[in-house]
C-alpha cells in the first residue's frame, strides 16, 4: 500500500469513527409523541379514576378521555439518529430539552414538580365543576408550612384552615397577612382555626419580622384550599402528572353530578388545565393529543382557546375540534352536540 493510499484509508477511517461518535452522543432536545389516554368516567387500576360519596350522581354511557404526551423522561437522552426519526413523524416533535425540563433539574424533582400541578390540577377541577353544577364550594385559607423554630412551632399544624385572626374573619391570603403583620411585634394574637373539621381557638405570640421589625409575624406560610359540601376521590394516582387533564377531571364531575350525558353514549376527549373559577387554559403538546385521542376513537375534542391555532394548523383526524376558553363553553357545547351531532358550536377552524 502506497503511503498516498495509506493515509487515505486512514483519514476515511477517522472521518466513520467521528461520524459514529456523532450519532452516539446525546442532542440537547426531547422528543414528544402521543401518550396513554383515560376515560375519567371509568376504571384506572381497578378503580373507578372519580368517586363521589354523599351526593346524587347520574349514570352516564360515554367516556370523557384524558390525553397525555409521552416525552422523553429527565434522565434519558436523545441521540441524533432518534431526533432526526422524530423531525419527520408528523405525530412528534422535537424540542429543546430545557424548555421541557429547566437546566441542572433531577429526574425526581421533575416527578415530584408533575405530581403536584396533578394534585393541584384534581382540587381546581373539583372545585370548578361543583360550582359549575350549582353547588356552594367555600375557598378558604390553609396552613401551608410552620417554621421549626418559629412562634406558631407546637401550636400550629400544616393544613390547619386558619378562620380568623383576633376575631376578624379572615377572607384571602393577602387579607390574612396583614391582619397579622399589623399587630404589635410581641403581641399575643388570637387565632381561629379548623383543625380535623373541629373549630378551635389557639394563641400565638408574634414576633418582629426580620425585614421590617415594626410589623409582627407568626412563622407559618399561607395558602388556599377549597372545602366543598362532599367528599371526592380522585384514584389516577401518580402514573399521569402535570395540569392539563384539569378541564377534563371537572367535566367528568359535572357529567356525574347532573341529570343527561354529555357524551350521548360518543367518546369525547380533551385537554386543557382549570382554575376554581372554571377559566380553562393551554397546554403544550396538543398535536400530539390530538393522535392520542384519534387512536383512542375519540369523535369531539375540546380543545383550550390558547391552543386552537395550532391544534388547526395539525391533522384533526376528522374529529370536531371544539373551542373552549372556560368549563361553560364545553358543558354548553356537549349539550348542544348530544341533541344534533351538526350543531354549530364554537370550533377552531
Amino acid at each position: 500500500m502506497s503511503r498516498r493510499t495509506s493515509t487515505l484509508a486512514s483519514a476515511g477511517l477517522l472521518v466513520l469513527t467521528l461520524v459514529a461518535v456523532a450519532l452516539l452522543l446525546p442532542v440537547p432536545y426531547v422528543t414528544m409523541r402521543p401518550g396513554p389516554t383515560v376515560d375519567v368516567l371509568g376504571d384506572y387500576d381497578g378503580k373507578p379514576v372519580l368517586e363521589i360519596e354523599d351526593a346524587k350522581t347520574y349514570p352516564t354511557d360515554g367516556q370523557i378521555r384524558l390525553t397525555t404526551v409521552s416525552v422523553t423522561r429527565a434522565d434519558s437522552r436523545v441521540s441524533l439518529p432518534q431526533a432526526f426519526i422524530a423531525y419527520f413523524n408528523p405525530e412528534e416533535a422535537v424540542v429543546p430539552r430545557d424548555l421541557v425540563y429547566p437546566k441542572d433539574q433531577t429526574a425526581e424533582e421533575s416527578r415530584q414538580e408533575n405530581a403536584a400541578q396533578m394534585a393541584s390540577s384534581k382540587l381546581t377541577s373539583e372545585a370548578a365543576a361543583l360550582t359549575q353544577a350549582g353547588y356552594d364550594v367555600a375557598s378558604v385559607v390553609e396552613i401551608a408550612a410552620v417554621s421549626e423554630d418559629g412562634p406558631s412551632a407546637g401550636v400550629l399544624k400544616v393544613d390547619d384552615v386558619l378562620v380568623s385572626v383576633d376575631g376578624r374573619k379572615v377572607t384571602g391570603t393577602d387579607q390574612a397577612v396583614k391582619l397579622v403583620s399589623s399587630a404589635r411585634p410581641g403581641a399575643v394574637i388570637t387565632l381561629g382555626i379548623r383543625r380535623d373539621a373541629s373549630d378551635q381557638t389557639v394563641k400565638v405570640r408574634s414576633e418582629a419580622a426580620p425585614d421590617d421589625p415594626s410589623k409582627a409575624r407568626i412563622g407559618v406560610s399561607l395558602g388556599t384550599d377549597v372545602e366543598l359540601p362532599f367528599p371526592i376521590a380522585n384514584n389516577l394516582g401518580e402514573s399521569i402528572g402535570g395540569p392539563s387533564a384539569g378541564l377534563v377531571f371537572a367535566l367528568a364531575l359535572y357529567d356525574m353530578l347532573t341529570p343527561g350525558d354529555l357524551t350521548d353514549g360518543t367518546t369525547i376527549a380533551g385537554t386543557g388545565t382549570i382554575d376554581a373559577a372554571g377559566a380553562v387554559g393551554p397546554i403544550g403538546g396538543i398535536q400530539q393529543k390530538l393522535a392520542g385521542a384519534s387512536s383512542a376513537g375519540a369523535k369531539v375534542f375540546l380543545v383550550p382557546d390558547g391552543n386552537c391555532a395550532e391544534a388547526a394548523a395539525s391533522d384533526d383526524f376528522d374529529m370536531r375540534l371544539v373551542r373552549v376558553k372556560k368549563l361553560a363553553d364545553a358543558v354548553d357545547a356537549l349539550d348542544k352536540l348530544s341533541d344534533d351531532p351538526k350543531a354549530t358550536v364554537p370550533t377552531c377552524s
